[in-house]
Parts: structure tokens; C-alpha cells; sequence
């Protein structure tokens, strides 16, 4: 036992005699405080600062510690090495079992391939019936463009009076619903002229502009159904008769701008509208080039 002397003021000595046994002593370290999640070493070693322990002694605990657990690791591992060893033998007859269950993945795979392949064939056919409706319907408007291109042909040829057995245009009478001389009379809603110069009645530039349109619009659905549909291609001549017949009404009407007197220019000018409106430029730049001859 140590003893340490310390002078007081008057230089008298007084003895004090260190005892350690007032001391708390550490307790054991628990292995709780090593399993935690968030275990850190520094952390750890810092909570340690209220131990009156050394580091040699923490270094001893720690590695007796460490016995112990390995110790414990190798007690459960020979007590359980007889379970280990038996765990092959207990799964014997397994191989009966893991066939039936791969017999039973192959016929759900076998299920799930038919029940896609209906799905597939179910698909193409409601894309085979999707296709047929489109079909059905383009073929179908197809068929009413085709009515329509035949009613106004038919009706063409009964505003310019031709005959579809004939070269030859038909007059008709004028009890007819639409005859020759409605071109040239004034009293018509559609007569936007008046009487030539030499009193001859005018030809109607308002009805000739709306038989022009007529025209363009037979052109249009030839256009959208095709030219060469064959039965577009049976009423080629009856339209282009129908043609020939306007710009034949077209230059008879140019011809008669020339006698118009003070409204020729305008009279002019409208026809050469109606021949621009059916694409006959060239036809135009003929008539006028004959009406300078």
C-alpha cells in the first residue's frame, strides 16, 4: 500500500494512505451491446469513458469474450451435426415429388400455349373481319360515287340535249323541261344577258358556267375512284361527248361576245372564266385565235 505526504501551511506532514477498494468495479461486457444495427466501434469504446478499467483490461475481457462465442458456435454446430447429416436422408422420396410438380409446370406451360394460341387466332380473325369492314365500306362508297358520276352524266346530257343513241343533239320541244332555247332566253332566272346587238338572244353565260361546274365535279369522283375503273371507263365516250358538246356551247358563246357591243369585254371575260374553270386554256386560246381569223 501506497502512502503520499503532503505539508499543510504550518509545515506539518499528513499522511494519506491510497485505497482502491471504494472503487466500482466493471461490470461484464453484454453481447446485446454488439448487436445492434447501427453498432459503431468508436461509439462503443466512447461509452466506455465511466469504466474503471484499463485498456489492457478491456483488450483481455474482450478476447475472453470472443472465446466464448466461438466456443458456443462450435457446441451448437456438434450438436446439430448428426440433424445435418440426416437432412439428406429425410428427403429421400423427393424425387417423385419435384417430377410431379415439373409435370404439372409443363401442362400449365401447355394451358397457357393453347389458350394464347386462341387469343392470336381470335386476333387475326377480328383483324381479318376489321380489314373485310373497311373493304366493305370503301366499296360501298366506291359504289355510291359511281351512282352519283352516272346520274350526273345522265343529267348532263339531258340539260345539253344529247341523245345517247345518236351523234346528233336533240332539240326538244319547248314543253321539254330544259330545251336549246333556255341557253338563249332572258326571261330565266339563271339569264344574266340580253339580246345581241342584231337581236339575237344571248346565250345564258350563268347556265353554260353552272354545266361547266357539273363537268369538274364528274371529274372529281373519276379522280377519287380511279379513271380506269371499268365502269367509269364504259361511260368515256357519253362524257366525252359531253365535253365536246360544252366547249362547242363555250365557243358559240365567245363568238357571240363579239357582237355584244359595250359588254363584250365582260361577256368575253366570263367565258374565258368558264374555260379556265373546266381546264381548257388551250381550247380558249383556239377559239379566240379563230375569232381574229
Amino acid at each position: 500500500m501506497n502512502r503520499f505526504q503532503f505539508g499543510d501551511s504550518d509545515g506539518s506532514a499528513s499522511d494519506f494512505e491510497e485505497d482502491s477498494s471504494g472503487l466500482p468495479f466493471p461490470e461484464p461486457l453484454s453481447r446485446t451491446s454488439f448487436l445492434a444495427p447501427d453498432f459503431d466501434p468508436a461509439t462503443f469504446l466512447s461509452s466506455l469513458t465511466n469504466r474503471h478499467q484499463s485498456l489492457e483490461d478491456l483488450r483481455q475481457e474482450l478476447r475472453g469474450l470472443e472465446q466464448s462465442l466461438n466456443k458456443e458456435l462450435l457446441d451448437l454446430v456438434n450438436e446439430n451435426y448428426q440433424d445435418f447429416l440426416s437432412l439428406g436422408t429425410s428427403l429421400r422420396g423427393g424425387e417423385e415429388k419435384v417430377e410431379g410438380v415439373k409435370v404439372g409446370v409443363l401442362s400449365f406451360q401447355r394451358d397457357v400455349k393453347a389458350i394464347r394460341d386462341k387469343v392470336e387466332a381470335r386476333r387475326r380473325e377480328v383483324e381479318e373481319l376489321l380489314n373485310e369492314k373497311r373493304r366493305l365500306r370503301t366499296n360501298a362508297d366506291i359504289g355510291k360515287d359511281l351512282l352519283d358520276y352516272a346520274d350526273r352524266v345522265e343529267e348532263l346530257e339531258h340539260r345539253l340535249m344529247i341523245k345517247t343513241n345518236s351523234s346528233q343533239r336533240d332539240v326538244k320541244s319547248p314543253e321539254g323541261s330544259e330545251t336549246e332555247s333556255d341557253l338563249y332566253s332572258s326571261e330565266s332566272e339563271d339569264s344574266d344577258d340580253e339580246e345581241l346587238a342584231d337581236g339575237t338572244p344571248a346565250m345564258s353565260s350563268k347556265k353554260l358556267e353552272r354545266h361547266a361546274q357539273k363537268f369538274v365535279y364528274l371529274t372529281s369522283i373519276a379522280a377519287r375512284v380511279g379513271e380506269k375503273h371499268p365502269f367509269l371507263v364504259s361511260l368515256q365516250p357519253r362524257v366525252a361527248k359531253i365535253k365536246s358538246t360544252l366547249l362547242l356551247d363555250l365557243k358559240s358563246a365567245l363568238e357571240q361576245a363579239t357582237t355584244a357591243g359595250g359588254k363584250r369585254d365582260a361577256r368575253t371575260l366570263a367565258i374565258l372564266r368558264i374555260y379556265e374553270l373546266m381546264g381548257e386554256d388551250v381550247s380558249a386560246v383556239a377559239a379566240l385565235r379563230n375569232l381574229k381569223v
